[in-house]
């Protein structure tokens, strides 16, 4: 596709997250990847396919099956003034190593009066897709939401993984950088030159006057579909992407809210103790005299995701539920 300004050009979702981790390791030695299957496979997903050749062995570390031992591992690398990126192959497996993520990663800099860093990413994936059934398919980024220490960080488009990963990557804090399995393959424009998207800034994707949709990662573009439906039946929708769940953009999310007095949050994670929970909480108590209508969230109900094709389409929030959840707070 021809574009007038020629440093923007369309890559995948994983092309993306790949030119962040290449041009983050060739900026600064400290970087380094460790998880499985990297050095011939690439990873799981292949992001980092060829890097060995480029930055050896070294650089480039397989680890055992065994992620309480790699993320320990990690964390200490990290307290010593390395800046590791650690792939965890599916969130679901984040809870063999809870110890060192929450007690370890996120308390170190406090525990130590300020005196001992933990830039660490770790990247891991989420999201239901072709019936992985209930130890491969979920969206666990509350739970690490909920934990003090840890940055959240929840990308939606090309543009945004890799100016949020090259961000992950430079900061002093652990980063929890979720990627959403059904988005790599998508494309979106990103430029050619190097560039930052700062954690707390939220994007809104699209404007609209009737109601306003928060959502994340895949979610996003379900919303974008939903609103582009509903146009034709004179229904204004603004989409609201946060980005980084922690620090999060309470500002943007309100301000819209305000303007709309309609909220609905589409939350593929289970609705109990919940993402969607928490944004539907900080509306209530800061813009609750401008709401027009009830609170709403599609989401996930609370049952392990099912490896049947059919009970898996029905859990996952779909555009008929986002739909629906918006009639009814218009009517």
């Amino acid at each position: 596709m021809f574009y007038l300004d020629q440093k923007i050009r369309e890559i995948t979702f994983l092309e993306a997250l790949r030119e962040a981790l290449f041009e983050e390791m060739e900026r600064d030695k400290t970087v380094f990847l460790m998880g499985e299957d990297l050095q011939h496979w690439g990873g799981p997903w292949g992001v980092v396919k060829g890097f060995l050749e480029k930055f050896g062995p070294e650089r480039v570390i397989d680890t055992p099956i065994s992620e309480s031992a790699f993320v320990g591992a990690a964390i200490t690398a990290a307290a010593t003034g390395l800046r590791p990126v650690v792939e965890v192959m599916f969130s679901d497996f984040l809870g063999v190593c809870m110890d060192q993520v929450i007690n370890q990663a996120a308390k170190f800099r406090y525990m130590f009066g300020g005196q001992t860093k933990v830039p660490l990413v770790i990247r891991t994936t989420i999201g239901a897709s072709g019936s992985s059934a209930a130890q491969h398919s979920q969206c666990l980024y509350s739970i690490f939401m909920h934990m003090p220490g840890l940055k959240c960080v929840i990308p939606s488009t090309p543009y945004d993984a890799k100016g949020l990963l090259k961000t992950a990557i430079r900061d002093d804090d652990p980063v929890m950088f979720f990627e959403h399995k059904l988005l790599y393959q998508i494309k979106g424009r990103v430029p050619k030159e190097e560039y930052l998207i700062p954690f707390g800034k939220a994007d809104i994707k699209r404007e609209g006057n009737d109601v306003t949709i928060v959502a994340t990662a895949l979610m996003v573009h379900k919303a974008l579909r939903v609103a582009e439906r509903l146009k034709n039946d004179g229904i204004s929708v603004e989409v609201v992407d946060p980005r980084t769940i922690v620090p999060l953009d309470k500002d943007t999310i309100i301000k819209s809210v305000k303007k709309t007095g309609r909220l609905i949050v589409v939350d593929e994670d289970y609705e109990r103790c919940s993402f969607a929970s928490e944004i539907m909480a900080i509306v209530s108590s800061e813009a609750f005299d401008y709401l027009d209508a009830p609170l709403k969230r599609v989401s996930t109900p609370n049952v392990p995701i099912p490896y049947s094709p059919v009970l898996e389409k029905e859990i996952i929030p779909n555009e008929q539920r986002i739909i629906e959840a918006i009639k009814s707070i218009l009517t």
